[in-house]
């Protein structure tokens, strides 16, 4: 089982009708969540680690988890409100507003979290859960307690504009990234965790030199590249499609490169540190394709497996 730790929130979709008032509508989202569910409808074994809200909006992300074929059992519960973010898309781009204090899930303390059970065999973490604190202390806490006997994987997903305290930030997520084995990041993100001058190759070298075994470099509609620790690499297109709204795009290829390693009986350890570029190879192709549908179509909307 994939264990999915971090946020789960409602996105405020902005909607403006040719007539009438503007609204905003519901729908659920954050991007752990995001990739839980597409794990889920992918076929894998899925659970969410989180604090949701005994709120009607903390109800439905549960039920959407559930929908989802996504175990619900390790939630944690409180009656603290929901995250919301105001949802803006300009030319299928989003821009968020975020509404998070005292929330449900950035609440979420250390001793809340329960004791995981035998058959979760990866934890998945990143995005903003990383960077709102105490969760982002609670969420690293659990890494070194739980992450030594199981694969783990790191999104930084980085959000400058959620970072209150950078150097506390850095030092958080550094340590994190020692005890992963699989780091996805955006050039964007390896811009902020290494701000020199040098060539994204290099910097994705140095994630590798703090123990990783694999490195994902995704760049949009440029494709993804893996790179493994022995030095080898490879490079995946994107499935070209007409891009409707990329909310949840990184998230389902999280998904869909975890879900085809986890199918390859891929997702321990010890074959991590010897996949082959063939098996990186088809994760990350099946990465893009998952992608590819979601970015095709209104709001975080991950595919179903019989889609691809």
């Amino acid at each position: 089982m994939i264990l999915c730790c971090g946020e789960a929130l409602i996105d405020m979709i902005h909607s403006a009708p040719v007539s009438g008032p503007e609204t905003y509508v519901p729908r659920p989202g954050g991007a752990v969540l995001n990739t839980a569910v597409a794990l889920g409808r992918l076929g894998a074994s899925a659970a969410m680690l989180t604090g949701l809200s005994r709120d009607p909006f903390g109800k439905k992300l549960a039920d959407h988890l559930t929908a989802s074929h996504v175990n619900v059992s390790q939630i944690v519960w409180s009656d603290r409100p929901t995250t919301l973010a105001f949802v803006q898309l300009l030319d299928g781009q989003a821009s968020y507003f975020f509404f998070d204090e005292n929330s449900a899930g950035r609440m979420l303390n250390t001793a809340d979290i329960p004791k995981l059970p035998q058959e979760v065999s990866a934890l998945f973490m990143g995005g903003i859960s990383l960077a709102c604190e105490p969760a982002a202390d609670s969420y690293m806490a659990l890494l070194e307690r739980e992450g030594r006997a199981r694969v783990v994987m790191i999104d930084p997903n980085i959000r400058p504009g959620f970072i209150q305290n950078t150097d506390r930030y850095r030092r958080r997520l550094s340590q994190m990234m020692k005890q992963a084995n699989i780091v996805k990041v955006s050039e964007e993100d390896l811009n902020w965790i290494f701000p020199g001058p040098e060539e994204f190759e290099q910097k994705v070298k140095n994630i590798l030199k703090m123990g990783a075994s694999i490195v994902v470099l995704t760049r949009g509609e440029n494709g993804a590249t893996g790179f493994l620790a022995g030095g080898t690499q490879i490079y995946v297109p994107s499935t070209r499609v007409e891009i409707v709204d990329t909310v949840g795009a990184g998230d389902t290829f999280n998904a869909g490169f975890l879900a085809k390693l986890s199918e390859l009986g891929c997702l321990s350890k010890d074959q991590l540190k010897s996949l082959t570029l063939d098996t990186l190879q088809q994760a990350l192709e099946y990465g893009t394709r998952a992608a590819s549908v979601t970015v095709s179509r209104i709001g975080a909307d991950p595919p179903w497996a019989r889609e691809l």
